[in-house]
């Protein structure tokens, strides 16, 4: 892959001159099908379909192209229609957004253009009042808690990155891991109780873990020696993430937090990355882009068994990051 999966993730090929200043930006790391989701009961398809059509939440991407000088935040209906804009910023590019429980606001990293990390903002979802989350400059990969008290996230200690978490008023600044690795893209459990993050060593690897926040265990979810990234665990208590398997491209997989059930959801020759569950846990929206960095990237929707993908997002530019309104 050509560029940065997002959310700090990547696949370790090279990149051009803009991704790689985003990639330092964010300090970026480097994504045999089982059974399918079991879904709730279906009834009639054209109902379910009308039923999830009225229950649609926005959903929050960054963007940027080659003609613009940073990058800006969108918000798109499920249904497809002309993205808008939420953030205009001249000298700063804002990325990485999380909706709030509440859909009230959205966290974003904020950097320059100079590549240097600004930290965490939160701002109401009509894109103003802006407000810093003290503490967290040099931070990344923002994830809001399911009770909206607290964001985690992942901030470089030293030579590693590490996960933290952190009231909105920035105390206390809690550190949760202490390792030689980079933790990256923390994600929630439905209720609170824990995280799930990717881990890269070394070696360009990254697998999936699980921290419990009452006592600090951590617990490993996928394989050593794999390569998975962008986690997003579900209401459904499945956590999707996206993988470099053996074909060479990086396909959306989904896994219990146990680590049982790993299957993948998606197949195409193409890379998809940063998935996010919708609220009702029955399909993903991500990013799918080609092998270049000068290929367009966009969002997709598809349902949680890998059927009903469409294209949701069409411009000549690059898509990523999205999160779906909870």
């Amino acid at each position: 892959m050509a560029r940065s999966t997002g959310r700090s993730g990547r696949t370790g090929a090279g990149e051009g001159g803009r991704a790689r200043l985003r990639r330092a930006a964010v300090a970026a790391a480097t994504l045999a099908v089982a059974a399918p989701l079991t879904l709730a009961a279906s009834g009639d398809a054209g109902a379910a379909e009308t039923a999830w059509a009225a229950g649609m939440r926005s959903i929050v991407f960054a963007r940027y192209d080659t003609a613009a000088p940073v990058e800006d935040l969108y918000t798109v209906s499920p249904l497809g229609g002309t993205p808008v804009k939420l953030t205009h910023t001249p000298t700063v590019s804002d990325v990485m957004p999380s909706w709030s429980p509440d859909r009230k606001r959205v966290a974003f990293l904020r950097y320059g253009s100079d590549g240097a990390i600004d930290g965490i903002w939160t701002m109401a979802i009509t894109g103003g009042d802006p407000k810093p989350v003290p503490g967290t400059q040099g931070a990344s990969d923002p994830a809001w808690s399911p009770d909206g008290t607290r964001i985690a996230y992942s901030k470089p200690v030293g030579g590693e990155r590490e996960i933290y978490v952190t009231d909105l008023d920035g105390s206390p600044n809690t550190r949760l891991t202490t390792t030689a690795e980079d933790e990256h893209h923390p994600t929630w459990s439905p209720d609170g109780t824990s995280l799930a993050y990717s881990r890269a060593d070394a070696s360009g690897h990254s697998r999936l873990m699980r921290i419990t926040l009452s006592t600090l265990a951590q617990t490993p979810v996928t394989l050593a020696g794999s390569q998975d990234w962008t986690p997003d665990w579900s209401r459904s208590d499945w956590i999707v993430f996206s993988r470099v398997d053996s074909t060479g491209f990086a396909h959306l997989y989904a896994v219990r937090p146990d680590g049982g059930g790993t299957h993948r959801i998606t197949s195409a020759r193409a890379h998809d990355k940063n998935p996010s569950w919708s609220p009702d846990g029955r399909r993903l929206v991500f990013t799918r882009g080609g092998t270049d960095d000068a290929d367009p990237e966009h969002l997709f929707l598809v349902r949680a068994d890998g059927t009903g993908l469409t294209q949701l997002t069409t411009a000549d530019s690059h898509d990523l990051e999205a999160d779906w309104r909870p």
